[in-house]
């Protein structure tokens, strides 16, 4: 983050807004000090240490790349970040535990047939199909425990401020972040197929998945080439209908009962079949937006009476309920916790905190690891 960005950020609600003076100059107000640390959070002991950050490679993407495929919102930098630090703990904790992330999958360049690849991977790692989304998204980030590599979940609440405009990424070694679409889980699905071919290149980045950007052509080889294995990954032997399909037009209704019933057994959204039609020529442009206009009225429909029957509960003193969704963890991240908690690397406290859960829920973790 450059000064510039920096200084409306830690200025917002003042009369007199905070030059670049004032916090670039041996002595610092507290005041101004504390503005900077809710940007940060790191904590004003972080800043009282006379040790300068470090900048390298290993421990920031941020240092490894200069240029991804979306303009980072902070919330967005704040959850890389967060994870990037997470990745780096978790290494420490498994080497003083003595815990090897080896790979197994192989590597693939750009020159690899992303389908000959979706086709290879899945045997190694498809789950058995789940009717629901979220069943089969949980037993993928297990397939893929198995190979080594660990999937988190963040989850953003509908209140929060400052807001990650993006849906995953890729960090090296082994590790794949999602951003927990609850409403739409084959979202995540395809963002998680999406990752995973990042992973099976070796090359980072922090996506924001868009299928328009997938017709305008707008996508770099790598992205193209993880799109690709992504959806062949996922549309599996229904891939040959896909292909053979009928042209879409207003005569056939656009085959939308077809596409359902696709959707339902391949986990993939009907946009996303609708995009593959497109890029196909199964269906022209005007009605491909047609159809894409017709989704998302229908999103934004369901999402203002939800937002409806809340404010009206609300008003009828009726507790919603609910809470905010908890993130699916990782057997992996499970294992590794549990094996350095074991060893006496980390105490219950560190154990709690790597995996989010109240101290009276450690029973409960123990006993699993020990069946």
């Amino acid at each position: 983050m450059s000064v510039e960005e920096l200084l409306p950020l830690i200025s917002e609600g003042l009369t007199k807004p905070i030059t670049k003076e004032q916090i670039l100059s041996p002595n610092i107000e507290l005041g101004h000090l504390k503005r900077i640390d809710k940007v940060f959070n790191k904590g004003i002991h972080y800043y009282l240490d006379p040790k300068s950050p470090e900048v390298s490679k290993d421990a920031s993407i941020f240092f490894r790349k200069t240029k991804f495929d979306v303009n980072l919102s902070l919330g967005a930098r704040k959850i890389v970040n967060h994870f990037e630090e997470f990745k780096i703990s978790l290494s420490a904790i498994a080497e003083l535990s003595d815990i090897k992330f080896d790979r197994t999958l192989p590597v693939f360049t750009l020159n690899s047939n992303p389908k000959n690849v979706a086709t290879e991977i899945r045997k190694l790692v498809n789950p058995e199909f789940k009717i629901k989304d979220k069943d089969f998204l949980t037993e993928l980030i297990e397939k893929l425990a198995e190979k080594n590599i660990l999937v988190f979940e963040f989850v953003e609440t509908w209140n929060k401020k400052e807001r990650a405009n993006i849906d995953g990424f890729f960090l090296k070694p082994n590790v794949i972040v999602l951003k927990r679409q609850q409403i739409s889980f084959k979202r995540e699905i395809f963002t998680i197929a999406h990752e995973l071919g990042h992973y099976l290149l070796n090359e980072e980045e922090i996506d924001q998945i868009d299928y328009q950007d997938f017709v305008n052509q707008k996508l770099s080889r790598i992205e193209t080439w993880c799109n690709d294995f992504a959806f062949h990954f996922l549309s599996g032997e229904f891939q040959k209908i896909i292909e053979t399909i009928d042209n879409s037009t207003a005569n056939n209704d656009y085959n939308i009962d077809l596409i359902q019933s696709i959707s339902e057994k391949t986990h993939l959204s009907r946009i996303a079949i609708f995009t593959k039609l497109l890029l196909l020529n199964k269906i022209s442009p005007a009605n491909y937006n047609k159809v894409k206009v017709s989704f998302e009225d229908d999103f934004r429909i369901k999402n203002e009476e939800l937002k409806k029957k809340r404010e009206l509960d609300k008003q009828n003193g009726i507790n919603p309920g609910g809470s905010t969704p908890i993130p699916i963890k990782s057997p992996l991240l499970v294992s590794t916790i549990q094996t350095a908690f074991y060893e006496g690397v980390i105490n219950e406290y560190e154990l709690c905190k790597k995996l989010n859960i109240k101290p009276d829920k450690i029973g409960s973790f123990i006993y699993e690891s020990s069946n």
